[in-house]
């Protein structure tokens, strides 16, 4: 039995270990990391600490075995992030930037986007304001979770007045690619042409 609710405090964890689990192209990346949670203090603790309102978890009989975060206003998420959440972490983590990126650590390149972070490009923030990030872990996948995640997020993320949505999904995770097309995410078409790493999608 699959059951969606809000995130709680207690599930902070949970999401850290799934952020893990699905790190690498949609896979687990536990044998990547030595600090296991970098992964999450990126994709999914700010906004369930930051944005609760739009924070959802997603269980069976063994656990939170999912979540679906996000945010109505992109452009002012990445300043509240500089504000509110970067600067702890800054001072916990090294950055990286000194030394040949082609010498990083797995670690290294998060501490990097840590102090560097992606900022999505504005040609898609102006046409699609709000984005969100879901996961779940593989006992759940298959069994209609993430239809069912996106489904109640989106209608929560709607009475909060966001419409046009995007995601960024890694060009090497295919399967994350087949489930936002088949949820209405068309691929976006940067002026500049974009990175190789990221597909951006979204959705009016």
């Amino acid at each position: 039995m699959l059951a969606i609710r809000p995130f709680r405090s207690a599930d902070l964890d949970a999401l850290y270990a799934i952020s893990l689990a699905t790190g690498h192209e949609g896979g687990d990346a536990s044998h990547l990391y030595k600090d296991h949670k970098l992964i999450g203090h990126i994709y999914s603790a700010p906004y369930a600490l930051l944005e609760p309102r739009l924070a959802l978890v997603v269980e069976d009989d063994e656990g939170v075995a999912g979540f679906a975060v996000g945010t109505p206003d992109t452009g002012a998420w990445q300043e509240r992030l500089e504000a509110e959440w970067w600067p702890k972490l800054r001072r916990q983590y090294t950055d990286p930037a000194a030394r040949p990126a082609a010498e990083w650590s797995a670690d290294q390149r998060r501490a990097y986007a840590i102090h560097h972070p992606q900022r999505a490009p504005q040609q898609i923030v102006e046409l699609y304001p709000a984005h969100l990030h879901l996961n779940l872990l593989e006992r759940i996948q298959e069994r209609g979770a993430g239809t069912m995640l996106f489904s109640e997020w989106m209608a929560r993320a709607s009475r909060e007045g966001v419409g046009a949505t995007h995601v960024g999904v890694n060009s090497a995770n295919a399967r994350g690619v087949r489930f936002w097309s088949r949820r209405g995410f068309d691929r976006l078409k940067l002026e500049d042409g974009g990175s190789d790493r990221t597909i951006w999608m979204g959705r009016s």
